[in-house]
């Protein structure tokens, strides 16, 4: 197997693989809406708009856009846009072979959903922690969920 990828690494390919998910998002979000809540004054109103089926559509398209990117990507090849740029891929940990389609989503799934849903701000620090202190790995919660290892690959 090869080695284990170094956590910065890892890290800015995450934000990389956020990046080209969020620019297209965050074009597709005018039309649904998506911005009325951060400059509308009234507290009540925001709560009745968020609530509103175009913020709930948004929302779901959100979810399966980082989901799909990282399933899809992963069980292809094992390497999203970000890894490799990074020169990183996501193996399994039993063989180094690629993730399946099945191990890629539970993956993703643990990887995106609750930071989607509750915990923008703390579920990634969450991974980030069990990154840096997991041994003999150095897997996140997701690795975890999926048995896999995210490993260095030349050039």
């Amino acid at each position: 197997m090869p080695p284990l990828a170094e956590p910065g690494r890892r890290i800015l390919a995450r934000l990389i693989d956020w990046l080209i998910v969020f620019i297209p998002l965050a074009i597709i979000g005018i039309p649904f809406d998506v911005y009325k809540r951060a400059t509308e004054d009234n507290f009540g109103d925001t709560v009745n708009s968020f609530s509103g089926g175009s913020q709930l559509v948004f929302q779901l398209i959100t979810i399966v856009a980082y989901v799909a990117y990282d399933t899809v990507l992963t069980a292809r090849d094992g390497r999203t846009v970000g890894k490799k740029l990074m020169k990183l891929r996501v193996a399994m940990l039993n063989d180094g072979s690629t993730p399946p389609m099945s191990q890629s989503l539970l993956r993703a799934v643990v990887l995106w959903l609750p930071a989607l849903i509750c915990c923008a701000c703390l579920w990634p620090l969450i991974l980030l922690v069990l990154i840096l202190v997991d041994k003999p790995y150095k897997q996140g919660l997701h690795d975890k969920a999926a048995k896999t290892v995210v490993v260095s690959v030349p050039g």
